[in-house]
């Protein structure tokens, strides 16, 4: 999933140069609903869980998508990575139990390290360094860190087909409404088909039934852990294809991400932060 979702930030930023971001995630969500209705997913089985899911994972991708409007692929796929560590902080809270020591150092770390990637630290005010694709993106971090969470609290009760289905389903009416409520152009640039049957199919359909069947046998800090290796290979694809570097201070707050990230869940993972 991860691989996916990191060489997929590329492929929709280069969409979404030709088409509207509610419109590509209408047909993305449209894509992955019809696919996983074919495979048998049920989403009057999920109930619940798949409009909350839904709901969370609709506007976490329309923030994301939003983002990368203003922002480099790579720098979109860091600032995302940022939802792991708000999972364990968010866990915590609704347990009502005083979060570990890595967690707080990692959080520290990754804020650090947010504030070099986006050139905050060269500025006398964090907010006024952010570009609006950054506040975007940020803004899909405490999305997706709440579907991370619901996620790992449904996998376990619903069926993986019928919880994928349900909130692919939920995502593309919810996306379908706010379409009607303001129309908007279709492009027939290739990329944009392309992008839509890679990510509906595979970036979504594909990687959500993945992810409901494997959180039944993993912990959500456990499932945010593995979460982290995304921005790397965003990272990685963006060199490749776009020949993107970001340059020494923002390398080193890319670093600094993954490294809060992984001491926030390697040392904190052994309180009660489950869900």
């Amino acid at each position: 999933m991860c691989v996916v979702w990191g060489a997929t930030f590329v492929l929709e930023q280069a969409a979404l140069r030709h088409v509207a971001t509610l419109v590509f995630i209408v047909l993305r969500f449209a894509v992955a609903a019809v696919a996983l209705l074919a495979v048998g997913g049920n989403p009057l089985k999920a109930r619940a869980a798949g409009v909350l899911t839904g709901i969370f994972l609709y506007v976490g991708c329309f923030t994301q998508a939003e983002g990368l409007r203003f922002t480099t692929p790579s720098k979109s796929a860091f600032i995302t990575g940022l939802c792991v560590i708000i999972v364990p902080l968010a866990a915590c809270a609704v347990e009502r139990v005083r979060p570990h020591w890595g967690v707080i150092a990692g959080a520290v770390i990754a804020l650090l390290g947010l504030a070099l990637l986006t050139g905050a630290a060269h500025q006398n005010t964090f907010g006024a360094s952010m570009n609006r694709g950054d506040l975007w993106t940020l803004a899909c971090a405490f999305f997706f860190a709440v579907h991370i969470l619901l996620m790992g609290h449904y996998s376990p009760r619903v069926r993986p087909r019928d919880l994928a289905a349900g909130q692919a389903v939920t995502a593309a009416i919810l996306a379908l409404l706010t379409f009607a409520a303001s129309p908007m152009p279709l492009s027939n640039a290739p990329v944009v088909w392309w992008a839509v049957a890679i990510t509906g199919l595979v970036g979504t359909a594909a990687a959500f039934l993945i992810q409901a069947w494997a959180q039944q046998f993993t912990t959500s800090s456990h499932t945010a852990l593995i979460f982290s290796s995304e921005p790397v290979f965003a990272w990685i694809t963006s060199g490749i294809v776009l020949h993107e570097r970001l340059g020494v201070s923002a390398t080193s707050g890319a670093l600094l991400i993954l490294g809060g990230i992984l001491l926030a869940e390697l040392l904190g993972r052994r309180t009660a932060i489950e869900v």
